[in-house]
């Protein structure tokens, strides 16, 4: 039983190595402080990938009165969290991508009943103009009646249903500074929260939630380069 458990891993990584590599990701493994207020904070680099230095992970509100935060994250100790939300307030992640193509951006996101549940996604080469790459996309209330019911918690592992990907992004290979902005396109109380989460930017096909959490970040380490 155990060797049969061993070679089908053995196999699941070398498919996963062959088919993508990280570049960067966020998987939150750090507390912010209690009671950290301000219209914006950063949380800081990548945790794992083949390129931290460098890398950011940020957000902007237009409120002073938000509150930053460290929930529960998507099968993971933490996720980056805030209230007060106003239209316009974004996530944003900077990270090179010199060297790699095929680029793919995944990310889990969710919210409260009352927190914004739309969003688009803008990407920028030079840090100051931006293009649409993602219109809009909805965000799922964690614990929802009916489907999707699972919250997001440490023990329930990866709900993959919060996860959302953009795949073979036009304009982002080979970049030296690239940068994606999850934009909130909804009106909602102040009250509202919104977290996210497991933010990979990889070079080919992002592998499963599942396979990620049984080899870890650090079996993907084949590049894709040019």
């Amino acid at each position: 039983m155990k060797t049969s458990l061993f070679a089908a891993v053995a196999v699941a990584s070398c498919t996963l190595s062959a088919s993508a590599s990280i570049v960067a990701s966020w998987s939150m493994t750090t507390a912010i402080p209690a009671a950290t207020t301000g219209s914006n904070y950063t949380y800081g680099a990548a945790d794992a990938g083949d390129v931290t230095a460098g890398t950011s992970l940020s957000a902007v509100h237009a409120l002073t009165a938000t509150t930053w935060s460290t929930p529960a994250g998507n099968g993971s100790q933490y996720s980056f969290s805030s209230n007060s939300w106003s239209v316009g307030d974004y996530y944003q992640i900077a990270v090179s991508t010199s060297g790699f193509s095929d680029i793919y951006l995944s990310w889990d996101q969710t919210r409260s009943s009352t927190g914004p549940s739309s969003f688009r996604v803008d990407m920028s080469t030079d840090g100051t103009n931006f293009s649409t790459i993602l219109a809009s996309y909805t965000v799922i209330q964690a614990g929802l009646a009916g489907t999707n019911t699972l919250a997001w918690s440490v023990v329930n592992g990866v709900q993959s249903a919060f996860t959302t990907t953009i795949a073979s992004i036009a304009g982002a290979d080979n970049q030296s500074s690239l940068t994606f902005r999850f934009v909130n396109l909804s009106t909602v109380a102040t009250g509202g929260t919104n977290r996210i989460d497991n933010i990979i930017v990889s070079s080919g096909p992002i592998p499963a939630p599942g396979a990620l959490a049984l080899l870890g970040l650090a079996g993907l380490s084949a590049r894709r380069r040019r």
